[in-house]
This record gives C-alpha cells, sequence and structure tokens, in this order.
C-alpha cells in the first residue's frame, strides 16, 4: 500500500487527486469502491456492543458511515486543512445538521449579510421553532456590537449567494473567539482552492458539495469540516438522527469530482474575471457584482483571502425584470438553471428562483432586485461565452 510522502508539504492539485485516499487494500483498484451495503457485520456480539457504544471503530450501518463516504470526508477535510469532515445528502442537511448540533433552546445565532435562500429559511424560520433567535448584521463591522451572552454561532457565505459579498474572515474568527462563539462559514463560492477558512481562524467550514465538488450537476451532497470536537457532534447528534446521510453512489461521483476541482475552479476563475470586465463595459449592465473588479466593496479583503476571485458574478440589468427575462431566453451556450460550479455555464434569476422564498423586503435589503441575474462560469473557452453574453444583452 503506498502513502503520501507527508516530510514537505503538497500541492492542491495533488491533494485533490491522493488526499485521503488509497488504491484498495484487496484489489488495488485506483477509484476508490462502492461499497453499497446499508448494513455491516462485526464478528461478535461484543464487538458489536463496543462498536455502537464508540468504544471500538468500525461500520455498522450506512447512515452513521460508509467506507466510500469516508473517502469523500477524508479527502474534503486534506482539502480544507481540517482534522475531520461528515459528509450530508446536501448543502441543507450539513447546515441544519451543523446548526441543530450547536444550538439549543435560549441560544442565538448571528447570521451576516447575505445567505443562500434555503439557509435563510432555516435561519430565519425554521429556528426560532425551537427557541433558537436569530440575529441578523448587515455586515462584519456591525458584528461586534450584536453579541450577547447567548451568542453561541456566527454563520456567514463569502462571496455571498447571490449579490458576492465579501467578508473578512480573520476578523469574523477574532470577534467570534473573543465573544466564545462558534464561528461557521459557508465556503461553497469559493472551495478550499481559492479560500481557507480554518487557516484564517474559522471553526466550521461546510459546502454544499453539489456544486463546485461535483463540478458535473450529476450528484447532491454536502460536507462539514473542522475540528474532530466540534464535528462528532455534529454526526453523533444531527446526522444519525435527522438521517441525512451521504449515498456512496453520490460519494464516489464527489470523490471523482474533487480531483479536478483546483483545475476546474481555476480555469473558471479566470474566465470569470475576463467576462466581468467585459460586463462591466455594457451599456445595458448597471452594475457587475464581482469581487475581482477594483470598484467591487470587498475587492481588497477578497485579494487577502482568495487565490483568485472565483467563477460567479451577478449582474444589474439596467431594464429591470423585462430585461433579465429578455436576456435569460435568448442565452445559447450558457444554460438557465440554477446551481453553479458546473462545467456548464449557468444562469438565473434569483428573485423568481433561488430566493423566491425570501420574504420580499428581505431580498430588497439584501440587493436581490428583479433586475439582478446570478451567472455561474464554466469551462468553456472564455471568447465563446462573452459572444454569447453580448448577442443575448444586443437590444436590451
Amino acid at each position: 500500500m503506498k502513502h503520501l510522502n507527508t516530510s514537505r508539504s503538497l500541492g492542491m492539485r495533488t491533494l485533490a487527486v491522493h488526499g485521503g485516499q488509497q488504491p484498495d487494500a484487496q484489489t488495488g483498484a485506483i477509484a476508490t469502491p462502492i461499497t453499497a451495503s446499508s448494513a455491516f457485520s462485526y464478528p461478535d456480539f461484543d464487538s458489536g456492543a463496543r462498536r455502537f457504544s464508540g468504544e471500538e471503530p468500525g461500520y455498522m450501518y450506512s447512515r452513521f458511515a460508509n467506507p466510500t463516504v469516508t473517502v469523500f470526508e477524508q479527502k474534503l477535510a486534506a482539502l480544507e486543512g481540517a482534522e475531520t469532515a461528515v459528509a450530508c445528502a446536501s448543502g441543507m442537511a450539513a447546515i441544519s445538521a451543523t446548526l441543530f448540533a450547536l444550538l439549543v433552546p435560549g441560544d442565538e445565532i448571528i447570521h451576516i449579510g447575505t445567505l443562500y435562500g434555503g439557509t435563510e429559511g432555516v435561519v430565519r424560520n425554521l429556528l426560532p421553532r425551537y427557541g433558537i433567535k436569530p440575529v441578523h448584521v448587515a455586515n462584519v463591522a456591525e458584528l461586534e456590537a450584536a453579541f450577547t451572552k447567548n451568542t453561541k454561532v456566527v454563520l456567514v457565505e463569502t462571496p455571498a449567494n447571490p449579490g458576492l459579498d465579501i467578508a473578512d474572515l480573520a476578523q469574523i474568527a477574532r470577534l467570534s473567539k473573543a465573544a466564545g462563539a462558534v464561528s461557521v462559514a459557508d465556503n461553497t463560492f469559493a472551495t478550499p482552492y481559492l479560500t481557507r477558512p480554518l487557516e484564517l481562524g474559522i471553526d466550521i467550514v461546510l459546502h454544499s458539495a453539489t456544486k463546485y465538488i461535483s463540478g458535473h450537476g450529476d450528484a447532491t451532497g454536502g460536507v462539514v469540516a473542522g475540528a474532530a470536537a466540534l464535528i462528532t457532534p455534529i454526526r453523533t447528534l444531527s446526522l444519525k438522527q435527522f438521517g441525512g446521510c451521504l449515498s456512496p453512489f453520490e460519494a464516489s461521483l464527489l470523490i471523482r469530482g474533487l480531483k479536478t476541482l483546483p483545475l476546474r475552479v481555476e480555469a473558471s476563475s479566470l474566465s470569470a474575471q475576463a467576462v466581468a470586465e467585459f460586463l462591466d463595459g455594457h451599456s445595458a449592465v448597471d452594475t457587475v457584482f464581482y469581487p475581482g473588479l477594483k470598484q467591487h466593496p470587498g475587492h481588497a479583503v477578497a485579494s487577502q483571502q482568495m487565490k483568485l476571485f472565483g467563477g460567479i458574478m451577478a449582474i444589474e440589468l439596467k431594464g429591470g425584470l423585462n430585461a433579465a427575462r429578455t436576456f435569460l431566453d435568448k442565452l445559447s451556450i450558457i444554460t438557465q438553471a440554477v446551481s453553479l460550479g458546473d462545467t456548464d455555464s449557468l444562469a438565473c434569476h434569483p428573485a423568481s428562483t433561488t430566493h423566491s422564498a425570501v420574504a420580499p423586503e428581505i431580498r430588497r435589503q439584501s440587493g436581490i432586485t428583479d433586475g439582478l441575474v446570478r451567472i455561474s462560469i464554466g469551462i468553456e473557452d472564455t471568447d465563446d461565452l462573452i459572444a454569447d453574453l453580448e448577442q443575448a444583452l444586443e437590444g436590451l
């Protein structure tokens, strides 16, 4: 069995291919086998009792852990520089498992800026049903004043969905630690290739693995990573009880996706920079929200905590809703669909899709207008994407 040489720090592309996995011990298979078993035998009565009590390692039931899923968890943990990780059935399962493991009635959670619509729903609508109080602050400048003795969690997305707001993760980590709160960063847009939240002091990092980690639009999953003291309760208290476990089939696809993550993210990020610069000069576009543009309010912070500026952007069209409808319907190479981080470039209208369940007044506060379009740049040729955008904007 081969072992990675850990005498020197390995690069992200090497970790993406080799981190967290070995050739199969029995067959030598390079690709991780799919262990399609719901239950696992144990040698004897006492061994089974010890496994279920946590005294002895070993697989018992795939809702708790599965060998294929374990490889995905280990690979993601290696890329994030985390002690351990736990995989879930979706990004929302990861968010929910994390928050319900960390919070109890009487606690408060501070959420910063804009969140994905599904996350907004959990924080603003679901948690209060269980006596957990959400506290919203518009930006990091308002964070310190929002802490109380009941604050247990600080939650942030950066870049944020869909307006690409940037939050200073090092500052959030510092303020949260001083207040005794656990900091949680959704790293879905940036991926571990572009941003390293744990290295910046954040306690827990999570992803919708459906997006860049899968990268091919064919798998749904979520993952949470950090120190074992924080991640283990997410598995034992939330994942086991709520049952949002990742399928070994999905895990296999996500392992495959992680192997090419650095290549895909770099390609889409470089294209996105060129696309953003083109859109920034177009007469039909009022504003381009992309942290790689120098006029973006978060450009300076993004330059410090991101390797590149990512493959996602949003544009505000001058013609509002009608312009957004016409523009999206005219796209040819870029596909009109939700989700992001795919090899295919995708575009959507957040106000009527991803954030349609968010109250209109909250959408307005977050800058999610009827003229806002989110674009996820894939790995197609940059010139072809710009040509497609140019024809779709013509006449608006």
